[in-house]
């Protein structure tokens, strides 16, 4: 199983009023993260505004997106259904493409008990070769994975991974001893230097596009057991994350990266653009953020 670990930006899904997906501005945008440093890149997280993506648009994601990294480094691409046929089906497509690992996502509308969350989890790891990922995040999905879920799911030969937005650290830790396989990304739900010190093995996040040296820094860090200096850095760069977690995340990512020159257009609708009064806040958010 490859070994993911680091800084994995979520990609934004850089669209056009059409809905053409802008393939010149992602492969930019993904090839100056790696320049920056980061470990690896994942389109169609939730920075990635997946839920608005038709099968087209997300293929195009992915497809511009792997080329964009050339093999440098690896891309975890989300993978996201109500319906598990059509889970598979996005899971096979992308590892054809040339994924290097999925990012399971489920989403549920209508509530499904455990044996159902964990069969549709199992039957996106039983059809691909490469590494699965594991998503969670109870504030958005209807159906959460329990601890019991992850444990079983764990022993599977191509789980290796979870990533938690759960923000209860707690229940990082309760994993992290329950399942000693499964090695965890934090969130920017979390705040990463305290996920890495209790184990985890990095962040998967929308604010790494904005502040991916800053990002990379931090990690180094962490990995070096500098934890006065980490948590200097990680206290300077948790205002991001205060800022984007009062608005529309996809809405202050792109906002974040159209002030840094990248033309990725705005959130896709029924979402909206920030206001001129919250593009402000963010712009002076960037500002403070050390270089």
């Amino acid at each position: 199983m490859k070994n993911f670990h680091g800084v994995f930006p979520y990609l934004v899904s850089p669209l056009d009023q059409s809905g053409r997906v802008l393939t010149d501005v992602l492969g930019k945008l993904a090839s100056d993260l790696i320049d920056a440093g980061v470990h690896g890149l994942t389109p169609l997280g939730s920075t990635g505004e997946f839920a608005y993506l038709d099968r087209a648009q997300r293929k195009a994601v992915v497809q511009a997106t792997i080329e964009a990294a050339g093999k440098r480094v690896p891309v975890v691409t989300g993978v996201a259904s109500a319906s598990t046929a059509d889970a598979v089906a996005q899971a096979r497509d992308y590892q054809k493409l040339g994924a290097s690992g999925i990012l399971a996502i489920l989403e549920a509308y209508f509530p499904l008990k455990d044996a159902q969350i964990e069969s549709y989890f199992r039957a996106i790891a039983d059809a691909v070769d490469i590494p699965v990922v594991l998503y969670t995040n109870p504030q958005f999905q209807r159906s959460d994975l329990s601890l019991d879920i992850i444990a079983r799911l764990a022993a599977h030969p191509r789980i290796g991974y979870i990533k938690d937005a759960s923000t209860n650290t707690g229940r990082l830790l309760s994993i992290m001893n329950r399942c000693p396989e499964l090695a965890v990304f934090s969130a920017s739900a979390h705040i990463p230097a305290a996920v890495m010190l209790i184990g985890g093995v990095g962040w998967m996040a929308g604010p790494a596009c904005v502040i991916p040296r800053q990002s990379v820094r931090l990690y180094e860090l962490c990995r070096a057991g500098n934890w006065s200096e980490a948590m200097k850095l990680q206290r300077e760069l948790w205002r991001i994350n205060e800022v984007f977690a009062r608005f529309n995340l996809a809405a202050c990512i792109k906002t974040g990266l159209q002030i840094q020159g990248y033309p990725v257009g705005d959130p896709v609708p029924p979402q909206v653009a920030l206001t001129a009064e919250e593009r402000k806040i963010v712009e002076k958010i960037l500002a403070q953020i050390p270089a």
